[in-house]
């Protein structure tokens, strides 16, 4: 679809007219804010309602996405609106994209797996179908992770689908912005990156011309993601040290260096993990093409790919869960390169291994560095956020030999300090035995990063709506 294209897509008469928006029933809250629910008044069929600002990016997020959105494995489309909104507390309206999408009723990937739902091969392979849709359009995805992968429905064959293409991109042989977490990302992409750091301190690299990456990443990312799928937790984050980040982590990465543990592989076919192995080459030129993925004796067999999956026993330890996925989660926003706008705050001290990682690789999440754009919120409620996570962060990656105790004291107080006004971080505090200093009662960790999480949705989705 070309740009005049889309534009013509999209419409600019009230949505009002043809759906109703549930604003308090939220779907889910991503980088853009939570995803609602919309039911159209013709025919009462519920859909998803993204909302971005009208922006030169947001508008190549649609076009970008509804190029691809005609593969069964990626999410629909359904329509977009170009309209002035206004939010409890704006003084006035907004441009804003109203981006109509179909249901996703399963969830996501990970809420699967915690319900004890099973999937098989067949399920795990269909994102390589939607990854070649993009890149025979020649589009980067970008930003893939179990996150981004959805259940149409909650029955045993219900597809996966690819979902938000808010760092998608034309591959044109140059992406030059690094957008990845360790745990999902490639080699030439550290590389990229740690070459972009040199550049920032002025340091000359000797090479002619700078280091680029393309869709080969993605294929990482995929690798990284079947096995997810495959066993329940990622090659380069140890399933049996969940509270830990081992510190050979980006070694590992740039080595290749992953193992098939035989208590969950046992069960997972040669073909599958031989698609693993070729997918995570360190080499893009000896990494598994989206064509050879297609074509690997994985996806053309109807033996293996009925094979029950035995992740759903995996994941369904908490800890696992709740540590990959606030691990993902916060180590993806936290290594992105924000645009030339955001200019980023340093760390100066920090210990946790979450915040030591942050440091080393020179960048901030999103609602964590000193975004100077007001339509993006204010430095308070960026540093409110960063030290509600660096809760979570202390709560499910302790560094190793600190006192926990202690350290868990002195991370509330911060976040206490900056978020006072927060009537459920409140409530917490006092459930939990808070006396104003630190915790009299021993706390549950994981309930309370859970809690914490939630405090962070419920401010993240006020400071949008202002």
């Amino acid at each position: 679809m070309s740009g005049s294209d889309m534009e013509k897509a999209i419409k600019e008469t009230s949505i009002l007219e043809e759906y109703n928006i549930n604003w308090t029933q939220k779907l889910g809250a991503g980088i853009s804010g939570p995803v609602r629910v919309c039911v159209k008044n013709s025919t009462q069929e519920r859909f998803a309602l993204k909302i971005l600002f009208d922006r030169p990016k947001a508008r190549n997020e649609v076009r970008l996405h509804m190029m691809c959105a005609t593969h069964p494995n990626i999410v629909q489309i359904i329509e977009v609106f170009a309209n002035s909104v206004q939010f409890p507390h704006e003084s006035s309206p907004r441009a804003r994209l109203l981006i109509v999408m179909e249901m996703m009723e399963g969830g996501e990937l990970f809420h699967r797996i915690s319900q004890h739902r099973h999937f098989t091969e067949k399920q795990a392979s269909q994102i390589a179908l939607a990854l070649q849709h993009c890149h025979l359009l020649n589009i980067a995805h970008r930003d893939l992770k179990p996150e981004n992968l959805l259940f149409k429905d909650n029955s045993l064959d219900a597809p996966v689908k690819l979902c938000d293409f808010g760092f998608a991109k034309i591959d044109q042989g140059d992406l030059m912005t690094p957008q990845f977490t360790p745990y999902y990302v490639a080699p030439q992409v550290l590389e990229a990156q740690r070459r972009h750091q040199k550049e920032k301190f002025g340091i000359i690299p000797t090479s002619p011309t700078p280091y680029t990456y393309n869709k080969s990443c993605d294929l990482w990312s995929l690798g990284v993601i079947i096995y997810v799928m495959l066993c329940g937790y990622p090659p380069f984050y140890s399933k049996h040290h969940s509270r830990t980040i081992p510190k050979d982590m980006r070694r590992k990465i740039m080595t290749g260096s992953f193992e098939f543990p035989e208590e969950e592989w046992s069960q997972i076919s040669e073909m599958a993990k031989d698609v693993v192995r070729k997918l995570l080459k360190v080499k893009p030129e000896e990494r598994l093409t989206i064509e050879g993925v297609l074509d690997h004796p994985w996806l053309n067999s109807t033996e293996a790919l009925d094979n029950v999956l035995p992740s759903a026993q995996v994941m369904m330890d908490k800890a696992v869960v709740a540590g990959i996925q606030q691990a993902h989660a916060e180590q993806l926003a936290n290594m992105r390169i924000q645009d030339p706008k955001v200019s980023l705050k340093p760390l100066h001290s920090v210990n946790n291994p979450i915040l030591r990682k942050r440091k080393l690789l020179g960048t901030k999440p999103k609602d964590g560095v000193y975004i100077h754009d007001r339509e993006n919120g204010t430095e308070d409620s960026n540093v409110a956020l960063e030290k509600l996570r660096d809760v979570i962060a202390q709560c499910i990656l302790p560094q190793a030999g600190e006192n926990e105790d202690e350290k868990l004291n002195e991370v509330m107080q911060e976040a206490w300090k900056y978020n006072r006004e927060c009537k459920l971080l409140r409530d917490t505090l006092q459930s939990f035995s808070w006396n104003g200093r630190g915790f009299t009662d021993k706390v549950d960790r994981l309930k309370l990063a859970e809690i914490v999480k939630q405090v962070i949705e419920e401010q993240t989705t006020s400071h949008e709506s202002q």
